[in-house]
């Protein structure tokens, strides 16, 4: 007989991780082994659970669930990464499965969904919430390039062109060029509505 499937749960809301957990522990066959709040204690504790699923939020402290996800692929490559999410964005869907991510879900879904969805990964298989696929594929790829998403990143917060620039190690006029041809990809006004078009859609 096989032991349970062995899970790290990563969520920044306390109350929302307890109630996951005890949730999930419920489940015969599913062992909560790890529970952590920032995205910067996810390896560190994978590496000292070996836990066999990690069910990852993305809008964490520290560290964010994807980028996560992508050292857990790296240092720890038996450990099976789910996305839950508050974030329903094509793109985060997108950058998800480029860092190998097995499961995408948002929290809306009821805990039998994301205890069905860690069974299913745990058995080989890719989960993905169907709207979200839909709407990734109506969507495109993301049409930003590294470093146009770096200059609207840095707009985020209402920072100047200056400030930009000394930032990313720009010039100015470097850093409006780049505002420029993002603000046309995004078919936006202005520096922040590109930079909130990007946001929506998951491509920063």
């Amino acid at each position: 007989m096989t032991g349970p499937i062995t899970v790290l749960l990563a969520e920044d809301q306390a109350m929302m991780r307890g109630a996951l957990s005890l949730l999930l522990g419920l489940e015969d066959d599913i062992e909560v082994v790890a529970e952590v709040g920032t995205g910067d204690r996810i390896l560190p504790a994978a590496l000292r659970h070996r836990p066999t699923v990690a069910v990852l939020d993305i809008e964490l402290p520290g560290r964010n669930g994807l980028d996560a996800a992508a050292d857990l692929a790296e240092q720890v490559p038996g450990c099976k990464v789910v996305i839950v999410t508050t974030f329903g964005r094509p793109g985060y869907l997108r950058q998800a499965m480029e860092v190998g991510v097995r499961a995408f879900l948002v929290k809306d879904r009821p805990v039998e969904e994301l205890a069905a969805a860690i069974r299913r990964v745990h058995a080989g298989e890719v989960v993905i919430d169907p709207e979200l696929a839909a709407a990734a594929l109506r969507t495109g790829a993301n049409p930003l390039t590294e470093r146009e998403r770096d200059v609207l990143t840095a707009a985020t917060d209402g920072r100047t062109v200056a400030d930009i620039a000394g930032t990313l190690h720009l010039s100015e006029s470097t850093v409006r060029n780049y505002l420029s041809a993002a603000i046309a990809k995004t078919g936006t006004r202005n520096r922040i509505e590109a930079a909130h078009a990007a946001q929506e859609h998951g491509w920063l």
